[in-house]
């Protein structure tokens, strides 16, 4: 199943200067594992805030958080899921009755 998920920084609790270079390369290493494993399918930066937009594969949402929760950033709570939403196929593009 396919989830979008929505991540944020938790501004109110740490600024810019925390989230170093090494901090970020650390993350990224750990979503191009992911996505190497096929769990990420896509992932963007949020243009309204810091975060990510991820396209994800699991069989449930708690599968989703935990495997975000394992990242970097989720682990020293710098990070948060925001919101996960799961996807059904779009049935326009199927037969038509």
């Amino acid at each position: 199943m396919q989830f979008m998920v929505l991540t944020r920084r938790r501004t109110e609790s740490f600024n810019d200067a925390d989230y170093t270079p090494e901090r970020l390369e650390s993350e990224a290493e750990g979503v191009r594992r992911l996505f190497m494993a096929s769990t990420v399918r896509q992932i963007w930066n949020r243009g309204d805030m810091g975060g990510a937009c991820l396209l994800m594969e699991a069989e449930t949402e708690e599968e989703v958080r935990s495997v975000l929760n394992a990242l970097p950033l989720f682990k020293s709570g710098m990070q948060e899921t925001a919101s996960i939403v799961p996807l059904r196929p779009y049935r326009g593009f199927g037969p038509r009755q």
